[in-house]
């Protein structure tokens, strides 16, 4: 080789070595001064740039890479005042934040993510409100309702007017994974459904996975609804409440030393306190109400080691002369986070979850109790490890035993009359990874592995072709019986087109094992949970989704569009007039088959002015095939819904005034009518239509709202007032909740009656704040 090349070769070398070199690694770690607590998912930007963001982890950690230079990084993060650094890069360099709580008396949205996150995420079919987003949306009765807000998003439906389930592109509404705190909720529904769960004063913020979960979750097929409540430290005695006209609630906050700080809030509902005024005896002897509470404490162990200790606790009643019927949800959390190093971060956490109901008859010989309940005791780890600025792991591992409890009927004569409980474990492992090839395309994939058991103490029945019961097997208390396997392989990629527009591309598959028994479109908390086993297969999805994402004028406005297709297996559905409540043999009238769902959802949406708000459609089908349901033919689901569109609109008029309004537009639920009728004995019955075949009227409503906040007296005084008006269904449209069919005594021919819930309901809720 001649000098000449050699040269060249080395200078070559040299320029690649150089060129390297240019490329620093910054990393570093959010937390909040006052008590050195990371501060999860707050951004950091250099000021100037789009394209150098991130957002930190669980462990408050950050990191990504820069050319040789000056900048100046800008943290920021919901309720704190951001920070700006300048330095130096001249090699790989920590930079480390520290944010200070934002403490002026108005409640400030600072943007805690990066406006243009919707474009350079992987995650596709997430949806994120604020909680106060939230709690400018018009309420119903002045409750507001992280629910009813859901609703709202593209892909999602209400179950029943009045109702708090919800359906999330075609699914039914116990395929949704409800979280607060991490902590599984089995019924999210107060007053049978005309509420939530969900304080809005104790709310942090609100994420919505449809269908694409995260893969440390797992367990439904349709969608994870993550419910956080408030994990800022307060620097003083400080809380929130409103008065309105059904219930009342309030929240207060407050550290405890310097490492320790602790929340909690409850709400009340008093319709049973008007009923005491009633001149009528069996009104004044009758209660309806519900109530609840949360509570959270936080304690700093070191600088790298956090304690959390959460639990919620809301009951439901309702009594009379004749007898009661109550229900309500537990959850409870421990958790521990460690920051091992700059790039390793860990929590592990014992979950408690419950739901139970009970029924009873105070009516004289006929005195008697049902109750019924499940719970489930859960003990998980996770870890985050980001590995360079391309490679980010999450990885862990979790275990659950389920308790189900059917039913237990106490009589006063004959003692306790009991279904038999049933017991399960499900054992899960998880490993992700998120990759970044180049500036425009990023992968995320992993691999969930689950396996759930049924444990006895149990009887189970054989069945034969046509579901009769041929014989039983007995097993014993702590023996397994069955196992269920399970792989959910899950993966996406975003190319980003141009730094305001990108292509999402994602598949996952998810695996259910535990359901509700329910035939009606309305739920109920009466309905049952019950487990996969030898005679029910646990429920498959495939989901297959795509993507484009274009933002405009600086990303103030955000636009997308969706495509998505579910294959379903082993769906389940109940048999033509299946008795479900109190039935010894519940899996005989399980059907099982085969399902599909595909749409489009359309998105604008505005988060920053004056006026903010968001505008979404979607056309959507989802059918199943059962082969022992409507002759094997294909049939509409429950929740299918084909054209779906939602309005959102805030204006912030002044500094005191603001107005907000919603409306939606759906297509009616599907649902079965008579077609026909035969007479016997002069006595006529009806014959029904296929299953599904007909849909009630199309539903639409339109809701209002109007707030005042008064001007302090004072600048330096803490405390802030509120006044709201809000009209549910402003114009009065008498939506069906139910369509009943009868008989005229005169003239012997049948009819139909429509019922609806809702007129025009107007309330007035006072907040406060101190």
């Amino acid at each position: 080789m001649s000098y000449k090349k050699y040269y060249i070769l080395w200078g070559c070398f040299l320029m690649c070595r150089l060129a390297g070199a240019q490329q620093v690694h910054v990393w570093g770690r959010v937390t909040d001064r006052s008590t050195g607590e990371p501060l999860v998912e707050a951004v950091v930007f250099a000021k100037g740039s789009t394209q150098i963001h991130a957002a930190t982890d669980e462990g408050g950690m950050y990191e990504f890479s820069l050319k040789q230079g000056s900048y100046t990084l800008v943290s920021s993060y919901l309720g704190f005042d951001q920070k700006e650094i300048t330095f130096r890069a001249d090699r790989d360099t920590i930079v480390d934040f520290e944010l200070e709580m934002n403490t002026t008396l108005k409640e400030v949205e600072i943007l805690a993510r990066a406006r243009d996150r919707n474009i350079t995420d992987v995650q596709m079919g997430r949806e994120e409100l604020s909680a106060t987003e939230i709690r400018r949306m018009p309420a119903l009765m002045g409750e507001v309702d992280v629910l009813k807000a859901i609703r709202l998003l593209p892909g999602v439906q209400t179950a029943s007017e009045g109702g708090s389930g919800f359906s999330v592109r075609g699914g039914s509404p116990d395929q949704n994974l409800i979280l607060i705190d991490n902590t599984t909720v089995y019924n999210a529904s107060h007053l049978l459904g005309f509420f939530s769960v969900f304080n809005s004063d104790v709310l942090g913020g609100v994420s919505l996975y449809k269908g694409d979960l995260p893969l440390k979750h797992g367990g439904r097929l349709a969608s994870l609804l993550d419910v956080q409540t408030r994990n800022e430290r307060p620097e003083r005695l400080q809380g929130t409440g409103g008065v309105g006209l059904i219930a009342s609630r309030l929240m207060v906050e407050a550290p405890l030393g310097e490492k320790t700080s602790w929340m909690i809030g409850g709400r009340r509902s008093y319709a049973d306190l008007f009923l005491k005024l009633s001149n009528r005896e069996a009104l004044r002897k009758s209660s309806v109400y519900f109530y609840d509470l949360n509570a959270k404490v936080t304690h700093r162990l070191t600088d790298s080691d956090r304690l959390e200790l959460n639990g919620y606790y809301g009951i439901d009643h309702f009594g009379a002369t004749m007898g009661e019927f109550r229900y309500g949800n537990g959850a409870a959390s421990l958790s521990w986070g460690h920051v091992f190093s700059e790039t390793l971060y860990a929590a592990a956490s014992l979950h408690l979850a419950s739901y139970d109901y009970g029924l009873e008859s105070k009516l004289d010989n006929a005195k008697a109790r049902w109750d019924s309940g499940i719970r489930d005791w859960s003990l998980r780890s996770d870890f985050t490890q980001p590995i360079g600025d391309r490679w980010n792991l999450n990885y862990g591992a979790s275990v659950s035993l389920y308790r189900f409890q059917p039913g237990v009927i106490t009589m006063e004569d004959y003692g306790d009359l009991q279904k038999e409980a049933s017991t399960a474990m499900e054992y899960s492992l998880y490993l992700s990874n998120e990759q970044k090839l180049s500036e425009r395309l990023t992968l995320k994939y992993g691999l969930r592995g689950s396996l759930f058991q049924n444990v006895g103490k149990a009887t189970v029945p054989r069945y034969d072709e046509n579901r009769e019961i041929v014989d039983t097997a007995v097993y014993a208390a702590g023996q397994v019986y069955h196992t269920s396997p399970a792989v959910e392989p899950r993966a996406g990629l975003v190319w980003k087109l141009t730094e305001h527009s990108s292509i999402k591309m994602n598949y996952a598959h998810n695996v259910q094992f535990i359901q509700l028994a329910n035939n009606s479109a309305s739920g109920s908390p009466l309905d049952i949970w019950f487990s996969a086993g030898p005679n029910i297969r646990p429920q498959h999805v495939d989901l297959y989704s795509a993507g484009y994402f274009r933002n405009l004028q600086n990303h103030t406005w955000e636009t997308s569009v969706e495509i998505y297709y579910k294959n379903l297996t082993h769906v389940i559905d109940f048999a033509e007039h299946a008795t479900l409540l109190m039935n010894p043999d519940l899996e005989g009238e399980v059907r099982t088959g085969t399902g599909r769902a595909c749409g489009v959802e359309w998105m604008l949406r505005r988060n920053t002015g004056r006026l903010t708000g968001f505008l979404n459609y979607t056309l959507s089908r989802s059918v199943r095939t059962i082969p022992e349901i409507n002759g094997g033919k294909t049939y509409p689901a429950p929740y299918d819904r084909p054209h779906a569109l939602n309005l959102a609109v805030n204006c912030e008029l002044s500094k005191q005034w603001n107005i907000a309004a919603t409306w939606v537009y759906a297509t009616g639920n599907p649902t079965t009518y008579p077609s026909g009728r035969f007479e016997i004995n002069g006595e006529y019955f009806p014959i029904y239509s296929g299953r599904n075949e007909y849909r009630l009227p199309d539903y639409h409503r339109l809701d209002l709202s109007l707030s005042f906040i008064p001007r302090p007296r004072s600048a330096r005084r803490r405390r802030q007032s509120e006044w709201n008006l809000s009209i549910y269904n402003a114009y009065g449209k008498k939506n069906p909740w139910m369509i009943t069919y009868d008989q005229n005594a005169d003239s012997g021919l049948p009819y139909a009656e429509m019922l609806y819930l809702f007129g025009i309901v107007p309330s007035i809720t006072y907040n406060f704040r101190f």
